[in-house]
């Protein structure tokens, strides 16, 4: 056999205009030294990446690096899906984040090229046919994360929740690795589509305890990922400490890396009998973890990171259904993949949404907040706290808000297909669990209880010796704290709202994109 590995260039053309966004925009920076034209090439890359992607993902499925049948870069329509997704999620990141990079203490040289570097793993994600590909494209997605989680200068929260993701990230990553080094030494094949044939070919792989070991350690270090419990506790504090901006990246962005190579592995590497258990137990946990917890909180972004937390056990409860017997004949493993793929677009959709609207009720460069400062944000920012209301009722999986309804339903449609009525009853009850919270946040948008305040950020560092010695003075507000009617702001609000809205109205276009 030939061990001449073939090169689409063609293939990787999505890829290749990512990467080539964060060399450009190094360049720009380096080379003219406006933030204008810096943020325009990000921008205009971004738009590139998903033009590129749509364009190869409609000409069919396409392969590359490829040793005879084995392929390691497989660019089809879910491929083609996530590289869309990746590109125009950062595309709306990059608009979040003009408040934070007017206010001139985020260098936008370096926030551009790290947001590029990450899209680059993302869209490479989507088409990785082997576990290296994969682990690498979903570390390249990563890593560059560890900065910009840290880049609130003057922030403790900001400086500890850096230090936190960089620590338990690191983790997670060795344990991949190992998983993926124990199924090489028990299987000898890496390839994602060649370890599902071993496994199905010869079963009594499955009786090998190091095979067990290594399946368990894969699956383990992909829902740190995602932020699956017991492994979600540096979510909170990650999100509450970044930049607003960058919390909406990890929210979305970094959450749907992690399902996408997460259900790589399940759907195509390995056993679902062992899987399919080991998922639905975290599934039953992070959701209903991640919704209890979430009742108690006070702070906007720890509440949107615990509602985070439990949504990933929605995209989880689908793959629970693998573990019996009828949820994996051909039909119900493929709605269970479909609609774990569904509900991740529709959720990220919202996710976005959710963080636009806080990004726009917030001063610039402030973080989130607690609830009791969002009290009557309605009668500040009308349409903010309409379109955050709009996203956070779509997360509840209620009407108006028809994408979070129908991916609620998708879910556990698929469940009952694959006879997991137990795991789709789980679901619907914490699904109502979950209005608790989503619902008293409206509440709050329109209460009169006490008008709103424009706060301090108070886990920022003063650096002014009389403001550090003696606070800032009562009621005093700094202008680099009143709130901003940014426009790219309003407009990433605006387009999420209507996407949730659009596909909240053709659910089915979704489902059979996710199922390609």
């Amino acid at each position: 056999m030939s061990m001449v590995q073939t090169v689409d260039n063609v293939a990787l053309l999505p890829a290749y205009l990512a990467a080539g966004t964060a060399v450009l925009v190094l360049l720009a920076d380096l080379l003219v030294a406006r933030a204008r034209v810096t943020i325009s090439v990000a921008v205009l890359g971004a738009l590139a990446t998903a033009a590129g992607a749509v364009l190869v993902g409609g000409g069919g499925e396409r392969r590359t690096f490829c040793v005879g049948a084995d392929c390691s870069y497989v660019f089809g329509g879910r491929a083609a899906l996530v590289a869309v997704l990746v590109a125009l999620l950062t595309l709306g990141v990059l608009g979040l984040s003009g408040p934070l990079l007017r206010a001139g203490a985020t260098p936008v040289g370096e926030y551009c090229f790290l947001l590029a570097a990450s899209m680059t793993g993302g869209v490479a994600l989507g088409a990785a046919g082997d576990l290296i590909t994969l682990i690498v494209a979903l570390e390249t997605l990563t890593l560059p994360l560890y900065v910009l989680v840290g880049l609130r200068r003057g922030s403790l929260a900001s400086i500890e929740a850096a230090v936190t993701f960089f620590v338990v990230s690191v983790v997670a990553t060795t344990l991949t690795l190992l998983g993926a080094a124990l199924l090489y030494a028990t299987t000898g094949a890496l390839h994602l589509g060649r370890l599902g044939a071993l496994f199905a070919e010869r079963p009594e792989l499955l009786d090998i305890p190091l095979t067990t070991v290594a399946v368990a350690l894969v699956v383990v270090g992909l829902t740190v990922k995602v932020a699956a419990v017991p492994f979600h506790a540096w979510a909170p504090t990650t999100y509450d400490g970044a930049p607003l901006p960058v919390a909406a990246y990890l929210s979305t962005v970094s959450k749907l890396g992690g399902v996408v190579a997460l259900l790589a592995v399940v759907q195509h590497a390995l056993p679902a009998q062992i899987t399919g258990l080991v998922l639905a137990l975290l599934a039953v946990l992070t959701m209903t973890v991640g919704n209890l917890v979430a009742l108690r909180q006070r702070r906007t972004v720890r509440l949107l990171a615990w509602s985070s937390v439990a949504q990933a056990g929605y995209i989880l409860a689908p793959l629970g259904a693998l573990a019996l017997a009828a949820g994996r004949t051909g039909d119900a493993r493929a709605a269970a993949y479909a609609a774990a793929v569904a509900y991740t677009v529709f959720f990220v959709v919202l996710e976005l949404a959710a963080f636009a609207a806080v990004v726009a009720l917030r001063p610039a460069g402030a973080d989130g907040g607690t609830l009791d400062e969002l009290r009557g944000a309605a009668r500040r920012r009308p349409w903010a706290a309409v379109g955050l209301a709009l996203a956070l009722v779509g997360l509840a999986g209620l009407p108006p808000g028809l994408a979070g309804l129908f991916a609620k339903v998708t879910v556990v449609r698929s469940l009952l297909d694959g006879g997991a009525a137990g795991l789709a009853l789980v679901v619907a009850v914490n699904a109502v669990l979950g209005l608790a919270y989503y619902l008293r946040v409206v509440a709050a948008l329109w209460s009169t209880d006490r008008p709103a305040v424009i706060p301090t950020d108070p886990t920022a560092v003063p650096t002014d010796p009389a403001v550090a010695a003696t606070g800032p003075a009562v009621g005093s507000i700094d202008p680099s704290v009143a709130l901003v009617r940014a426009k790219p702001v309003a407009v990433v609000l605006a387009a999420a709202t209507v996407v949730a809205l659009v596909v909240g109205f053709a659910p089915q276009l979704v489902l059979d994109l996710a199922a390609r």
